[in-house]
């Protein structure tokens, strides 16, 4: 997982109040609907204070957005672990094929991306062992 930077903090905060506004809900409102208290959501909105994982999935669930999202503006997340969990949850949620198929399907994905991974770690070496001319 990626690590937290405090610069972290205020990209989340300026990120949840612009989605509060579009979403035309007040600090209060948005507050009621996940759960927290009204300070609590303003400081994070400030960048006063770093929620856990459940608050943001609480915020996320009231502002009807995904809580990897937010995962991956408060740091705790990174872009490649939040696109393999949506690819999962979508394949998951599909209801057009059977279980049996979806972890058929899951077992492709993921061996599709052992093979790029390590094809990728391959040509970093040998990019890295290779002389300069």
């Amino acid at each position: 997982m990626a690590a937290f930077n405090v610069g972290d903090l205020g990209n989340l905060g300026a990120y949840l109040r612009e989605q509060r506004r579009t979403a035309q809900l007040s600090l209060r409102q948005l507050a009621e609907a996940a759960g927290v208290s009204n300070p609590y959501l303003s400081q994070i909105e400030r960048g006063l204070r770093k929620p856990s994982a459940e608050v943001l999935q609480q915020v996320a669930k009231a502002l009807r957005i995904s809580a990897e999202t937010l995962y991956v503006r408060a740091g705790i997340l990174d872009e490649k672990e939040r696109d393999d969990l949506e690819t999962r949850a979508v394949i998951l949620a599909d209801p057009s094929i059977s279980e049996r198929q979806k972890q058929v399907l899951l077992q492709i994905y993921d061996a599709f991306r052992k093979e790029n991974a390590a094809e990728a770690a391959a040509a970093a070496e040998a990019a890295e062992t290779e002389e300069p001319s």
